[in-house]
């Protein structure tokens, strides 16, 4: 089969598309062939050599979805010809950016007919991360406003839409060649992330109406930009949750505006997800229902590997970028 790897750490040239024996899968593994692997920047970590892989040379990508060939001799649940998709591999385990993949059992659930596989081999890590987030760790309610930083990544334009079906006023920030469609998507209010009074606005917004002083849930993944913004603009009793940063130095500059409000700071990995097959199943039910979207802004073959984990911290776009091998 034709995989991509890396031999080394470094920039994206060390990734290579390599002609290998396809995977056997163990027994309680599911051998998948691959239609989509969502490209996610946490896979450009484990390349960089930031997070540690568990071998080299290794298969990139965290994220797949396809087609049950094979299953080993204890899987239950799972038969060839099954429509798949999962998360959490890359790490531990062999990635997806191959044209085959063994998944073990416990990060693959069955997809619904009617969900596409190029969008749902984009969903797992934006998902899980974004469910996580705010329900798992925010606990997030209907009527309580909600603040997605960066609305229009991966995660941040799933987070709005989960954030819009839990009933919670949902604020978030994007360029604005992004905000018609955030909208659609379910923000009731989208600002320009680069205006000189964004905390100000944020704020009129988030306190307007009986009973509210701020934001209640903030979803931030540039930390070290937003950390003391967010004291700033929360709620007293505001669960702020970090799921990234540009620089890991993050701090407040006034942790007494924090203090005195009460507010709760949740710093969280998708990789440390109990059960990822719940939280699959139960966005795949919302993609069934068309309750959830997973906009593609590009596709990519695995020879284009390297410029599309370039794309996914470099670039501006709606979405997520994805690997097809069949293109």
């Amino acid at each position: 089969m034709r995989a991509v790897r890396y031999h080394d750490h470094g920039g994206p040239d060390v990734l290579k598309t390599e002609e290998i024996d396809d995977p056997t899968p163990g027994d309680d593994e599911v051998l998948v062939d691959v239609h989509a692997a969502g490209v996610n920047p946490v896979d450009t970590y484990f390349r960089e050599g930031g997070y540690e892989p568990f071998a080299l040379p290794m298969i990139p990508g965290t994220d797949v979805a396809g087609e049950v060939h094979e299953t080993g001799s204890a899987v239950e649940g799972f038969a060839a010809g099954d429509r798949v998709y999962g998360t959490g591999i890359g790490r531990d385990h062999y990635g997806g950016y191959a044209e085959r993949v063994a998944v073990p059992t416990d990060r693959l659930v069955t997809l619904p007919d009617s969900v596409d596989t190029t969008a749902a081999g984009a969903a797992g890590v934006a998902g899980v991360t974004a469910w996580r987030a705010l329900v798992d760790h925010a606990a997030l309610e209907p009527g309580e406003t909600c603040l997605v930083h960066g609305g229009s990544g991966g995660v941040g334009h799933v987070a709005v839409q989960l954030a819009a079906a839990a009933g919670a006023r949902v604020l978030t920030t994007a360029s604005p060649d992004y905000h018609d469609r955030l909208a659609e998507l379910g923000a009731d209010t989208v600002f320009d992330y680069s205006r000189d009074d964004l905390a100000d606005a944020v704020q009129e917004i988030a306190s307007a109406g009986p009973g509210t002083d701020g934001v209640d849930v903030i979803l931030d993944h540039r930390l070290d930009d937003y950390l003391q913004f967010d004291a700033d603009v929360a709620a007293t009793g505001a669960r702020v949750v970090g799921i990234g940063e540009s620089d890991p130095a993050v701090g407040l500059e006034n942790d007494g505006v924090a203090r005195s409000k009460d507010v709760s700071y949740q710093f969280m990995s998708m990789f440390n997800t109990p059960e990822f097959r719940v939280l699959l199943a139960r966005l795949a039910q919302l993609m069934d229902t068309s309750d959830l979207t997973i906009d593609i802004a590009r596709e990519y073959g695995l020879d284009g590997a390297g410029d599309a984990q370039r794309a996914v911290l470099e670039e501006s776009f709606l979405g997520k970028l994805v690997l097809v091998p069949g293109q």
